[in-house]
């Protein structure tokens, strides 16, 4: 039973971290009938202060000798993709479909290529230009269900696309910085140095907007779903899919990740009465093979320090 590339094991901790993100929406979902999307939020950081603690102090000399770039980079995958990502991804459950905001966070990928292009100085061959397009007309099919003009598409349906774009611009964003800039922290520090950055930021807006109270109450009357929330598609599905990662061949993970879109389709089917159309289907299966794409000329020609393609919460 080896642990090598490419190996059963590295691809089935892939799929089960995956999964486990599906089940975010209809962990999220209901809470937002008692609770603001920054008050869910803000709950659920809280509730990680439990690992990002230990983690920050047990893993402290990893962050010995940091200087003001790796600094910046931390603080911006705290704040940008810990805090600000996960309220925007909140916010837009709040707003539209869940299964819409789930499915179009596999754009995460080609923000990220784009980012590490950008970082390294890297010129984006016409391969790159062709996934996109596709991947983008993917990406409004899944939105808006058909190619309609944008101006006639109502708001709610347009909010929700720009708020889980938003989401995976963060994340997949995050993602490159922790593997360019911070590739020497641990990832179980970096995860929980990315966690605790987070607290103040959310705390300054939630006094800002007197909503601590609801923290509270949330807290209070929903421990258990606020528990779930936290550990299942939150850190529990983190650490399964990178260590299931750090032994996967990118195209074998790119297909196992098919479980996150597909657990949430089937949870959200079933618990929310929240399906999808055709159409939506149709660009997802556009979406996704565009990334199925990125991943074979990743693979085929990558960089030194190109990141692999993958889609999740950070």
């Amino acid at each position: 039973m080896t642990w090598r590339k490419g190996g059963f094991f590295g691809v089935l901790l892939v799929a089960i971290g995956a999964s486990l993100w599906g089940t975010d929406g209809v962990l999220r979902v209901p809470l937002l009938d008692y609770m603001s999307p920054l008050s869910v939020v803000f709950a659920e950081h809280l509730l990680l202060a439990a690992y990002s603690v230990p983690a920050v102090v047990i893993g402290r000399r990893a962050f010995r000798g940091f200087g003001l770039p790796q600094w910046a980079a931390l603080l911006v995958i705290g704040w940008g993709g810990s805090a600000l990502a996960t309220l925007l991804f909140t916010a837009a459950f709040a707003v539209g479909n869940p299964t819409v905001v789930i499915l179009l966070q596999k754009t995460q990928p080609l923000f990220a290529i784009a980012l590490s292009a950008l970082l390294l100085r890297e010129r984006l061959g016409p391969g790159y230009w062709a996934g996109f397009a596709v991947a983008m007309t993917g990406a409004y099919l899944v939105s808006f269900s058909d190619l309609a003009p944008f101006r006639q598409l109502p708001g709610a349906e347009a909010l929700t696309a720009a708020l889980a774009l938003g989401a995976a611009l963060l994340w997949g964003s995050s993602t490159v910085l922790g593997r360019l800039v911070l590739r020497n922290v641990p990832f179980h520090t970096l995860t929980g140095a990315r966690l605790l950055l987070a607290l103040p930021l959310l705390a300054g807006i939630v006094l800002a907007q007197g909503t601590l109270g609801q923290v509270g109450e949330g807290l209070a009357s929903h421990p258990g779903r606020l528990v779930l929330l936290a550990l299942l598609p939150g850190l529990l599905a983190l650490l399964l899919y990178y260590r299931g990662l750090s032994a996967t061949r990118a195209s074998y993970a790119t297909l196992a990740e098919l479980a996150f879109p597909a657990t949430a389709v089937v949870l959200n089917w079933a618990f929310l009465d929240v399906g999808i159309s055709p159409g939506q289907l149709v660009g997802f299966l556009l979406l996704w093979a565009a990334v199925l794409y990125l991943s074979h000329l990743n693979a085929r020609s990558p960089s030194p320090e190109s990141p692999v393609l993958e889609t999740g919460r950070g």
